[in-house]
């Protein structure tokens, strides 16, 4: 027999008395570490432009491959990325070229080519890594001199130089195939086509220029002289064409109905949380944007020859060093939280205790007293691999820079704009809500990469 109720129940009486609540809660925001650490650099005519003195090197980016089955084949107007053909615009010609690269498959320990032998072929590695070993000093032992791996090319000199050697010996670290191109082949295409061979004469004439160790305009100087000797002339050259980087723009229409903001709006207000969670939502669109945009994007944006492989496949110590002493001022490393977590397994392993840094009174891992910021926009390719990035920031140290434009019409944040665009007729008051951003390297050893950095758990 059931009891008969005394008192009232809590359910009922939650009807008359009024509940403790908090604001609106959103998953997905993250610490954007990244737009708070960037300096931001106030864009007002909407373009900023990075001049730089005159380079002659160019291309030595990487190579793009697609795969049909068993069969991979280069993406011919990726072949611009060999130093020769940088601009160069003849697709049908880019095309005929990438049909005579050859596929060679490899296995780990494979000797692909030998230190002293002839250059007489460029090599594209489609798949796999590759150590280049040299001796070291005394000839007693073989010293790692850099890794490759996919896109990655050597040996491209060969296509304009004659007589050269291999300075070094190339082993496999793992299994994986090559795309080969014959010296020879390319040279039958050269005596075909009067439009390649004028590249390859503009190529060559480029490189006759006096060069300093980064390949730009030599500015000639005299030093250790005494007396009073004729001294050189010289000045510092600039590109012609600088770089120009527009902001770019995230938007949305927030639509708020007129009968949810009169009669709803206590003791929140119902227009003022919608705002807020939107412009969170903006704001890790934003930094998605500054990590992975194709045009903008840090990770698209970095130099060849400031992107370096791990050694071992997870990010040891070693690895971090050698992105360090690539560049001076290192400000910030920027790693998927998975990536950190790998990290701090390999130091654990030689019993290694980093120690952490406090920013904005939070205490960050750092290594070699460099903070290690997460960036869950890092993106984690396969669940396996990712990247980690190193920083050099602020104008005033020609690093990376952060663009934005304040003072915006209706400016809610510095570059955030809240433009209310009327009541439709449904009753739907809305609202614009831009924000205006980009980033820009403005030398190209500001920013380096560590890539292929597995983060999966070993298993024991």
């Amino acid at each position: 027999m059931a009891q008969e109720q005394t008192a009232l129940t809590t359910a009922a009486a939650k009807n008359l008395a009024t509940t403790t609540k908090t604001p609106p809660q959103m998953q997905g925001i993250s610490s954007r570490w990244l737009l708070k650490m960037l300096p931001w650099v106030q864009v007002s005519g909407g373009t900023y432009r990075v001049n730089r003195r005159l380079t002659y090197t160019t291309g030595q980016g990487r190579l793009s491959f697609v795969q049909a089955g068993a069969d991979v084949r280069i993406v011919p107007p990726t072949l611009a990325e060999l130093p020769v053909l940088r601009g160069f615009e003849d697709q049908a010609l880019l095309a005929e070229l990438a049909g005579r690269f050859t596929r060679r498959d490899f296995e780990q320990g494979e000797v692909l080519v030998e230190r002293g032998a002839p250059v007489d072929q460029v090599l594209v590695v489609a798949h796999g890594k590759i150590r280049k070993l040299g001796e070291g000093k005394f000839g007693d032992h073989q010293a790692v001199l850099g890794t490759l791996a996919n896109g990655d090319h050597f040996g491209d000199e060969t296509l304009t130089e004659d007589g050269l050697t291999w300075n070094y010996t190339a082993r496999a670290a793992t299994s994986g195939s090559l795309l080969v191109l014959p010296r020879g082949a390319f040279s039958d295409l050269v005596a075909r086509s009067e439009q390649l061979r004028a590249q390859v004469d503009s190529y060559q004439a480029a490189t006759d220029q006096d060069q300093d160790s980064h390949g730009q305009a030599e500015i000639a100087l005299a030093a250790g002289h005494d007396g009073e000797p004729e001294l050189p002339g010289s000045f510092a050259d600039y590109e012609l064409t600088p770089r120009e980087y527009e902001l770019s723009v995230a938007q949305t229409i927030l639509q708020v109905h007129t009968r949810v903001a009169d009669l709803y709006n206590k003791p929140m207000d119902q227009t003022e949380q919608q705002l807020k969670l939107t412009i969170e939502a903006l704001r890790e669109r934003q930094e998605h944007e500054l990590v992975n945009n194709p045009e903008f994007g840090l990770l698209a944006n970095a130099d060849h020859q400031q992107r370096i492989s791990t050694h071992s496949g997870p990010p040891t110590p070693d690895d971090l060093d050698e992105l360090l002493s690539r560049r001076r001022g290192s400000r910030l490393f920027l790693a998927h939280p998975r990536a950190i977590a790998a990290f701090a397994r390999e130091c654990n392993k030689r019993g290694l205790y980093p120690e952490s840094v406090d920013v904005e009174g939070h205490r960050i891992p750092s290594w070699r007293g460099v903070p290690i910021f997460p960036c869950g926009k890092i993106p984690v390719n396969g669940g396996h691999t990712s990247s980690i990035l190193v920083l050099r920031t602020g104008e005033d140290n020609q690093g990376v820079v952060g663009l934005h434009q304040t003072g915006l019409p209706d400016e809610y944040e510095p570059g955030l704009s809240v433009r209310f665009m009327g009541i439709n007729e449904k009753a739907v008051i809305q609202y614009l809500v831009s924000t205006y951003y980009s980033a820009a390297v403005l030398v190209p050893d500001a920013l380096g990469v560590l890539e292929n950095v597995e983060v999966a758990h070993p298993r024991d």
